[in-house]
C-alpha cells in the first residue's frame, strides 16, 4: 500500500490512556504503541491522557472547559485506540468517565484496544469495553494487543521483551484501523450518521 501519496488525507487516531493511578504502567505500554506509528505516514496521532485533562467535580461537567477539550479532541479523531490496564476484571473509572463525556463524537469511528494486566491480559475490560462503544455506535475491532504479566514483557527501559508477537498483532489491527476509520469518514462526508434516524 502507498500512503506516502501527497492527496491521501491522513487517519487522525487518538491513543485514549486508561488509567490516572500513580506510577501507572499505562506510560510504558502507551509509549510502547506510539513507537510503533514512528515512520507510519498514513496515521496521525495524539494521545488523550485523563491524568493531565483539567477534569471538574461532577456537577460541574457540563460547563468545562476541559470536557469541551476532550470533546473537540475526540471529534477530531478519526479512530481511537484504547490503552486499557484490567483493574477488578474491569477497566478504570477514570476512562469511563471520558467515554461518558462524549456521545456524538465517538459514532461511527472505529475503536481498537491495547491492554494489559495479569494473567488475563487486560481482555476482560476490553470485552466489558465493547458493550459501552456499542452502546455509543462506535465500530470496536476483533483485532487488538494484549498483554498478559505486562510486568514482565518491559525490560527496564520500557523495551518490550520478545516483541514479535505483540509488533504482529498490532499491524494487523493497524490495517484493519485504518480501513475502518477510511471507510467511515466516507461515510460521515457523505451523510452525518446523526442523519441516519
Amino acid at each position: 500500500m502507498a500512503f506516502d501519496q501527497p492527496n491521501v488525507e491522513k487517519i487522525k487516531v487518538a491513543v485514549v490512556m486508561g488509567s490516572t493511578r500513580a506510577g501507572r504502567f499505562c506510560d510504558t505500554v502507551t509509549a510502547w504503541l506510539m513507537s510503533a506509528f514512528e515512520g507510519r505516514c498514513e496515521f496521525s496521532v495524539q494521545v488523550i491522557d485523563p491524568a493531565e485533562l483539567p477534569m471538574p467535580g461532577w456537577a460541574d461537567l457540563q460547563e468545562s472547559a476541559g470536557v469541551a477539550e476532550l470533546r473537540q479532541r475526540l471529534d477530531d479523531a478519526d479512530a481511537f485506540i484504547v490503552v486499557t490496564p484490567e483493574y477488578n476484571h474491569s477497566f478504570t473509572g477514570a476512562l469511563k468517565t471520558v467515554i461518558d463525556m462524549a456521545y456524538e463524537e465517538w459514532q461511527a469511528k472505529p475503536v481498537g484496544f491495547v491492554s494489559y494486566g495479569g494473567v488475563s491480559g487486560g481482555l476482560r475490560a476490553v470485552e466489558q469495553l465493547r458493550l459501552v462503544f456499542a452502546e455509543l455506535h462506535a465500530v470496536t475491532l476483533r483485532d487488538s494487543v494484549s498483554f498478559a504479566s505486562a510486568w514482565n514483557r518491559f525490560d527496564e527501559h520500557g523495551q518490550l521483551r520478545e516483541p514479535e508477537a505483540a509488533e504482529k498483532s498490532l499491524n494487523r489491527m493497524l490495517a484493519k484501523l485504518h480501513w475502518w476509520a477510511s471507510a467511515l469518514r466516507d461515510a460521515r462526508q457523505q451523510r452525518t450518521y446523526s442523519q441516519v434516524a
